[in-house]
């Protein structure tokens, strides 16, 4: 699988322009593109679209996750299902939290906190959405699926 630091090294490269000219083209610092293609930064989300957009490249390609520089196939649009098989929409059953004890709560007061922080509820979600999206995510998604429509 191709890294995104290589992705980014192989697009500059095609393109013919400098570490310094990438990174001044995207509005970045000097040094930017080579932390980029060297490993020792990961660009943010906001950075990997610039990127893609401006080599012209899927999010989905920049990440290495897929070889195709125009498609964009993701679990999210069906990319993962061939097409005879039926998009299903699996009903969440309601769970209710059981309370706590006080001790219980007084013990995990700091962690209580992290969960409940916005901050670190749209890390975790980021972070499983690009898990889902890599093509190791979308085959599990693919077996649960198929799981899911066999037991109906």
């Amino acid at each position: 699988m191709v890294t995104m630091a290589q992705r980014i090294e192989e697009l500059r490269t095609q393109k013919g322009i400098s570490r310094p000219a990438l990174s001044a083209a995207l509005g970045l610092p000097r040094t930017a593109a080579e932390k980029f293609e060297t490993g020792r930064q990961t660009p943010s989300q906001d950075q990997q679209k610039k990127l893609a957009e401006y080599f012209g490249v899927s999010l989905h390609y920049l990440r290495g996750e897929s070889d195709d520089p125009e498609q964009m196939e993701t679990w999210l649009n069906g990319g993962a299902l061939t097409q005879d098989e039926p998009t299903v929409s699996v009903p969440r059953p309601a769970v209710k939290a059981k309370p706590k004890p006080a001790a219980v709560q007084e013990d995990g007061a700091v962690f209580g906190a992290l969960l409940k922080s916005t901050g670190f509820q749209a890390m975790i979600r980021n972070t499983i959405m690009e898990v889902l999206r890599s093509p190791e995510g979308q085959e599990l998604l693919t077996k649960a699926v198929r799981r899911e429509l066999e037991r109906r």
